[in-house]
């Protein structure tokens, strides 16, 4: 059996899979306020897990941040409390056993790689479009952490082919300018879509209105596809993946897989682009099921 742990800002979820990758249990609380809190709870689903199944397994954990390669411990959480320590030592000598932790967006790439969109294929990117942008790779089914611990971090890199109009004074969260993430992430969006003169609470109010023909709607939406194929085609010279499967909100959006493929190869170095870009299948179920995942040996 393979335990995966999500642990959120918000929420903590547990799922255990059969060797074949069927549901076995699944269960969610609340993110505890504290450390120590958070050690506790993800314990106990874990001792819940084997209890009601009757199984010990393998666990596997998707985290927001990554640990450091250099002093094992949590670094760039925005669950801060986790920041500085020693998440893997504590919870091995909790439940006395080996733990996987790997960042959540990696933890995507695996679920889809493994048995979801990409499933059979060799190298997999995953590329979260949410209210961030994360990013993940696979090769042969096994998650790339980097030297690191920050490989397919994709959003924090300059946009490429900057232009005078992608310019803007939002920083990103990480300290630099310009960063991919402040343009095709969700906010990035909405934050385009209000510099252009629209008005919208949130990225779906946007989608609508291109769908009713709004002129300043479909002026950012198509600057944004402009701008994802122009991250993108700095991956897809980077490590050429055999497909991107995209996850988070926008990922929803059906248009995007009609309008990426049109404009990717103009950025493509040779001018072609045989990459498929596809909709993740486990949407919101792929974090935990990948961290499960990060156990493919049995």
């Amino acid at each position: 059996m393979r335990i995966g742990i999500d642990l959120g800002g918000t929420k903590i979820e547990a799922v255990a899979l059969s060797q074949q990758g069927l549901e076995l249990h699944r269960k969610r609380v609340v993110t505890p306020k504290t450390y120590p809190e958070i050690v506790n709870a993800i314990v106990g689903l874990i001792e819940d897990a084997e209890q009601i199944t009757q199984q010990t397994g393998t666990v596997g954990i998707g985290i927001p941040g990554i640990v450091s390669s250099v002093t094992q411990k949590v670094k760039n959480s925005n669950t801060t409390c986790l920041n500085g320590k020693m998440l893997t030592h504590d919870l091995e000598n909790r439940l006395k056993r080996s733990v996987r932790i790997t960042n959540d967006a990696n933890c995507f790439a695996v679920s889809e790689a493994t048995d979801g969109a990409a499933r059979g294929y060799s190298v997999v990117f995953g590329a979260i479009l949410g209210t961030g942008c994360g990013g993940g790779v696979v090769f042969n089914g096994q998650v790339h952490n980097g030297r690191n611990g920050i490989a397919a971090e994709w959003g924090h890199n300059p946009l490429p082919w900057l232009t005078d109009a992608d310019k803007h004074d939002t920083c990103c969260f990480c300290g630099a300018e310009h960063c991919i993430e402040t343009f095709v992430s969700g906010t990035g969006f909405l934050r385009d879509f209000h510099a252009l003169g629209g008005k919208a609470q949130g990225c779906e109010d946007i989608i609508a209105l291109v769908e009713q023909g709004d002129s300043t709607a479909i002026q950012a939406f198509d600057r944004f596809i402009d701008r994802l194929s122009r991250g993108l085609a700095q991956v897809i010279n980077t490590i050429d993946p055999d497909i991107i499967v995209l996850g988070g909100g926008l990922s929803q959006v059906d248009r995007i897989y009609d309008a990426l493929p049109q404009c990717l190869p103009q950025y493509v170095l040779g001018k072609e682009c045989s990459t498929q870009i596809v909709k993740n299948v486990f949407g919101a179920s792929s974090g935990v099921r990948g961290a499960a995942w990060l156990w493919p040996e049995q």
